[in-house]
């Protein structure tokens, strides 16, 4: 009798650890997934910025455009000389308000990827901990088997639950 309940408690270990390994291969396969999409939306982000930064660079040299045609403006004394150079320096003036909006525009597109990296680094960051807890649960449930002890079983079921907890968190981010 003693011998069956012992192998009844066995079979509950097996199924549990079954069931552990499971979720922490899922668990293990959406942190990966998360992790490659962290590593494409830092690409994205990087490119956006290096933009940026180009919109920028060809802003300061319209900049200096506008400046050097001011000084252009200044020296002039013939009426249609100074004509042209203040429709060119409109010119000028509108292209710097062009780069401006684009600038704003590439800056809030570069500002949503990083906030959209946060939260996938969020859902990664939690299956990592799940994948983590599993593996312990698994790790206590076999010395529990081996060593015909319950409460090394019971111990890794607990951690299974965090692990879950984990796992679940991943999915939803409820905390």
């Amino acid at each position: 009798m003693a011998g069956e309940v012992q192998e009844r408690w066995l079979k509950w270990v097996a199924l549990t650890t079954t069931i552990l390994a499971v979720c922490a291969a899922i668990g293990s396969l959406k942190g990966g997934g998360y992790s490659t999409q962290v590593q494409l939306m830092t690409t994205k982000e990087n490119n956006k910025w290096s933009y940026f930064q180009s919109k920028s660079v060809k802003q300061h040299i319209t900049e200096m455009e506008r400046d050097l045609l001011k000084l252009e403006l200044v020296k002039s004394d013939a009426p249609s000389v100074r004509e042209e150079v203040q429709r060119t320096i409109k010119a000028v003036e509108d292209n710097i308000a062009r780069y401006d909006k684009e600038k704003a525009g590439i800056k809030a597109e570069a500002e949503d990827l990083s906030n959209t990296q946060g939260e996938l680094k969020r859902h990664g960051g939690n299956f990592g901990m799940s994948v983590m807890f599993f593996q312990i649960a698994i790790m206590l449930s076999a010395i529990g088997s081996l060593l015909k002890q319950r409460s090394a079983w019971l111990s890794g079921l607990a951690i299974g639950v965090a692990g879950f907890i984990y796992f679940l968190n991943g999915f939803f981010l409820f905390f």
